[in-house]
């Protein structure tokens, strides 16, 4: 990339180099300093939205899905994957114990990935047809899996960036 701005710059094609010193501000620390609070907002609210819709469907309804599929006592997991959604996504929306509340977390990926989503291949948006001017999609693959275990990574290699209960924790 060095080299390709050195040969653009060396043709006089401004509009790359103008394009490249405009972006610039986003490579100095001080930025860069505020990349994990996006992760966290996305992955604490998603999180915390799948066990909303658990527990609003009724934890019964899917203890009787981790039930077909032969997770070992149903009840009680459906419950631990509820909590896991609910205080692990809090935590990462707060930024509080990041680390921590990350493993169980990835877990929960990891079995969703490996019991449902895995058949189904990569992608998570799988169109099937458009009728009365609405698109019908397929069962999801274990693409939003990866990206979520992605950004827990991100987070727990990374931090939590400012304005996180971890960063306040840091400096004390």
């Amino acid at each position: 990339m060095n080299q390709l701005t050195q040969s653009v710059e060396r043709d006089g094609s401004s509009g790359f180099v103008f394009f490249r010193r405009g972006l610039a501000f986003l490579a100095r620390p001080s930025v860069a300093v505020w990349a994990p609070i996006p992760l966290r907002l996305i992955v604490g609210y998603g999180f915390m939205e799948h066990g909303f819709a658990k527990l609003s469907r009724g934890p019964e309804a899917f203890a009787a899905i981790l039930h077909m599929i032969g997770v070992p006592a149903p009840h009680l997991m459906a419950w631990l994957t509820i909590l896991i959604e609910l205080v692990g996504g809090f935590s990462v929306l707060l930024g509080a114990f990041v680390p921590l509340v990350s493993l169980p977390m990835a877990a929960v990926l990891f079995v969703a990935m490996l019991t449902v989503h895995l058949p189904y291949g990569f992608s998570s948006i799988k169109l099937l047809s458009a009728t009365s001017g609405r698109a019908q999609f397929g069962p999801p693959g274990y693409e939003l899996d990866l990206l979520y275990l992605a950004c827990l990574a991100a987070l727990v290699l990374g931090g939590s960036g400012p304005m996180a209960i971890d960063h306040y924790l840091r400096k004390k």
